[in-house]
């Protein structure tokens, strides 16, 4: 008997390129071209049908994170459907493909691994990198946006090593979703450094480098090896920086934005959110932004990136730079940040005091506690950013409230385990009188008859928008003006003047929102002179390159 060779049938190409693949929405005339004849049952859905089969088969899991692994796969299969399906029900599945869901997705990615998407970089082979982008395939002119991370401080979960992939993953889809930036022109990059989490380094199935994290000349010289490869293979690339350790990543910033186009969304982007919805706050307030004083409790990444986008506004709106860093404080765990003390970190020494000013005040064991700063300084604005659930006591609260008439109120640590007081509890303690935004999403709260909408400072409401304005306008880096630009476009969105309105519009319309600020954004980067396209209508120029996840008209061979 001869022995026959197994031979596994082939896939057309039309079926396994997630790009292409349209499923049983190949018409039979694009099934005859495509040879696809006898591959597929004979009905022929439209998108709009697929698109609603996929969400029932979506509510159908049993957890969210079995929802986020079917997305997955339907991402890895279609997306245009996956596309079309985020789209549709962008509010509800924003937690799902993104924060928080995404943290359990991460924790779980050596055991639950499926398939490669993206470019992975090792510290161990720098040399591989030219290589390991020329496997995509893609020109110079081919790419738009590439989000990378080393995943050391990843969504409050911490070092999840080369896991943290599907934070850049996550982080692209919002982009694509919010405002339309094609999905065949950006890529996600894991920079695996290594990891310091034991439990990975003694997980036989980790994908990862299996050693501590690199740290030092070894690291800077990996970094800037990324940013010039990137950079030189694509350069109309937006380099998108994601969950860099604190150091790390204002250092990067600071070093490396006036040369690259670069933007860090921890730092940028939640510093520009947290402004807009300070910018709503000032409407309401009267106090000009030039005047107002904040004290920020919570003084790493985000906390001094958020400060410095408000330093940044108040200079813009007439406060001279010197008087802008001195109506800012800062406290962290050793209490409030002085220039004596020798365990400040390099970002946070701008804004440390003089020791000579807090002479007399009272100090305990942890230095200069948060309700003293208040009660002393009378500041306008209070930002939390701490993960100290409670540190918003009732005390401190008052004492804003004593000290100014309408106290802004930004409790913005999450999830709600680590915020530092809830709404309901700051409009109360304060009479009602408390201007405040989120960082969790949290029901409307009722108080004296007055309901108030609570607004969340998400930054999926300005950097996809972000994101797309600076593509748009060519941007060759990503500008103070452009910042400001983008929160002062989303503050623009509401009215927060009514009784109890929120400061910062809701996501559901978050593609039109992003559409809008894109366009400020291009204007913006018009004006600061980093444009390298001009184009004469920038609305209209943001609307045009906006991807739709629609079936195009034809079938590409």
């Amino acid at each position: 008997m001869t022995e026959r060779n197994p031979r596994i049938p082939a896939t057309p190409s039309a079926l396994v390129d997630s790009l292409r693949n349209r499923g049983v929405a190949f018409t039979q005339e694009e099934r005859e071209a495509l040879g696809l004849t006898g591959r597929l049952p004979s009905g022929v859905l439209t998108l709009d049908q697929q698109t609603q089969r996929a969400y029932q088969q979506l509510q159908a899991q049993d957890s969210d994170l079995a929802k986020n692994v079917y997305l997955e796969r339907l991402h890895d299969r279609n997306e245009t459907l996956y596309y079309k399906l985020l789209t549709d029900h962008l509010v509800e599945l924003l937690p799902i493909v993104y924060d928080p869901t995404v943290g359990e997705a991460i924790e779980k990615y050596s055991q639950e691994y499926r398939g490669p998407r993206g470019v992975y970089l090792s510290i161990d082979r720098p040399e591989d990198m030219q290589k390991a982008f020329a496997t995509l395939e893609l020109g110079p002119e081919d790419v738009d946006l590439i989000v990378c991370t080393d995943a050391e401080e990843i969504l409050g979960i911490g070092d999840w090593g080369v896991g943290g992939i599907q934070i850049a993953v996550g982080k692209l889809a919002v982009y694509t979703a919010a405002a339309g930036i094609d999905p065949r022109r950006v890529v996600p990059v894991s920079l695996d450094v290594g990891t310091d989490r034991e439990s990975l380094l003694n997980d036989p199935l980790y994908l990862g480098n299996r050693h501590p994290r690199v740290r030092g000349t070894d690291y800077d010289a990996f970094i800037e090896k990324y940013l010039n490869t990137a950079s030189s293979m694509f350069p109309d690339a937006l380099l998108h920086f994601e969950d860099f350790g604190p150091g790390n990543a204002r250092r990067i910033l600071e070093q490396y934005g006036g040369t690259y186009r670069i933007f860090n969304d921890d730092m940028q982007g939640t510093g520009a959110i947290t402004l807009a919805a300070a910018l709503s706050a000032v409407k309401v307030s009267g106090t000009p932004m030039r005047e107002q004083k904040l004290v920020v409790f919570g003084a790493g990444t985000a906390g001094v990136g958020i400060a410095d986008q408000l330093h940044d506004a108040m200079i813009r709106d007439g406060a001279e730079p010197e008087q802008a860093a001195a109506q800012v404080w800062l406290i962290d765990k050793q209490g409030l940040l002085t220039r004596d003390m020798t365990d400040l970190r390099d970002y946070q020494q701008s804004y440390a005091r003089d020791p000579a000013e807090v002479t007399g005040w009272a100090h305990g064991d942890s230095g200069t506690s948060l309700l003293e700063t208040v009660r002393r300084v009378e500041p306008t604005i209070l930002l939390g950013t701490s993960t100290a659930h409670g540190a918003f006591t009732r005390d401190v609260v008052e004492a804003m409230a004593a000290g100014t008439e309408r106290p802004i109120i930004f409790p913005i640590s999450n999830p709600t385990s680590r915020i530092e007081a809830m709404p309901a509890d700051v409009i109360a303690w304060s009479r009602g009188k408390a201007l405040v935004a989120t960082g969790i999403p949290v029901p409307p709260v009722e108080y004296d008859g007055v309901t108030y909408q609570i607004g969340q400072a998400n930054n999926a409401l300005l950097y996809p928008g972000l994101g797309l304005g600076t593509i748009v306008s060519g941007a060759s880096h990503v500008t103070a003006g452009m910042l400001l630009a983008a929160a002062q476009a989303v503050a623009d969105q509401v009215d927060p003047t009514e009784p109890g309105a929120s400061l910062l519009p809701p996501v559901q319309n978050l593609r039109e929102s992003s559409a809008r600020t894109a366009a400020a954004v291009v204007e913006a980067a018009l004006a600061d002179g980093v444009a390298t396209n001009k184009p004469s209508d920038p609305d209209q120029a943001v609307r045009q390159a906006m991807w739709q996840p629609v079936y195009a008209d034809g079938v590409a061979s």
